[in-house]
C-alpha cells in the first residue's frame, strides 16, 4: 500500500478486537467474488505490535503471549502499529495439524505455527473498512519481509470447491473457508460474507454416562430426536488420558457436593 493511500485511512491504536467469524454452511459457494482458504484446527489468535512490544490475544481477549513465546518473538518482525488475525496450530510427526497435540502435548509437537490470514491495522492505520482483497494485498506486502517460521501467511487457494474439498480430506484439514473479496472486517459478527465448510461433519451429543476403566474407559453419548434421548455410541476416539483424568476430577468434585 502506497503512503498516500495509507495516510488516507483512519488512525488507530493496536488493541484487542473481537475477531470476525464464519457462518457454517452445507455447500461451498462458487464464483469469482469468493476467496478460499484452508480452515485450520487450532487456536484463533490476534497478534499486535506497537511501541510496548508484541501482544497475542485469544478469540476471547485472553493473553496468549506467555503461552507462545516463540510465536510472539517471530511477530516482532511485523511492521510497528500492525494487528493481524490468524490461527495457531501444532504439527505432529506426520506433518498434519493436530488439535489434540496443541491442547495436551504441545511440547511433543514437531512445530507450532501461526498462520496469518488477515490484517486489521497497518502502521497505526485501521483496515477494518477496507475490502478483503485490499487487506490481503497489504498482508502479502508485509510477508515479503516476514518469511521465517513459526509465522507464515495463509495463502489463498485457486481451485474449484470440489477440488478444494478433495484436497482438504487428503491432507486432513478441518475444512475450507470462503470469503467475499469485497467484505469488510465486521468485528464480533458471523455473517454470510465469511462461510465455512467442514470436511468432517458432526452432530451435538449429550453425555449420559461412562463405562469404568483406568479410571474411565469410554463416554456414553446420545442425541435428542424430538423430546426423546436416544443412545448413540461409546466414545473412546480422542478421549485421551489427560482428558479422562480431567473428566474424572470433575465427576469426583460434583460427587463430593451431592
Amino acid at each position: 500500500m502506497d503512503t498516500k493511500s495509507l495516510n488516507a485511512l483512519p488512525k488507530t491504536k493496536v488493541r484487542f478486537i473481537e475477531p470476525m467469524y464464519a457462518l457454517a454452511i452445507q455447500k461451498l459457494p462458487q464464483g469469482q467474488e469468493w476467496l478460499y482458504e484452508v480452515k485450520f484446527d487450532g487456536y484463533r489468535c490476534l497478534a499486535g505490535i506497537d511501541a510496548s512490544g508484541v501482544t497475542l490475544w485469544s478469540r476471547r481477549g485472553n493473553l496468549f503471549t506467555n503461552q507462545f513465546p516463540h510465536i510472539a518473538g517471530a511477530c516482532e518482525r511485523l511492521p510497528p502499529g500492525t494487528l493481524v488475525d490468524g490461527e495457531i496450530v501444532a504439527l505432529g510427526e506426520s506433518g498434519r495439524v493436530s488439535f489434540n497435540l496443541l491442547q495436551h502435548h504441545r511440547s511433543k509437537a514437531q512445530a507450532l505455527l501461526f498462520y496469518v490470514f488477515d490484517v486489521l491495522a497497518y502502521r497505526d492505520r485501521s483496515l477494518l473498512n477496507e475490502p478483503l482483497k485490499r487487506r490481503r494485498e497489504t498482508l502479502s506486502e508485509i510477508f515479503k519481509d516476514v518469511k521465517a517460521a513459526p509465522i507464515a501467511l495463509s495463502e489463498s487457494l485457486n481451485a474449484s470447491p470440489d477440488e478444494l474439498i478433495r484436497v482438504a480430506k487428503e491432507f486432513g484439514f478441518e475444512g475450507i473457508v470462503a470469503k467475499r473479496k469485497d467484505s469488510v472486517y465486521e468485528s464480533g459478527k458471523r455473517t454470510a460474507a465469511w462461510v465455512k465448510y467442514k470436511v468432517n461433519r458432526g452432530q451435538e451429543f449429550v453425555i449420559g454416562g461412562y463405562t469404568p476403566g483406568n479410571p474411565i474407559d469410554a463416554l456414553i453419548v446420545g442425541y435428542y430426536e424430538g423430546e426423546r434421548l436416544l443412545y448413540a455410541a461409546k466414545v473412546r476416539n480422542g478421549f485421551v488420558t489427560q482428558l479422562r483424568r480431567e473428566v474424572t476430577a470433575i465427576r469426583e468434585f460434583i460427587s463430593s457436593y451431592t
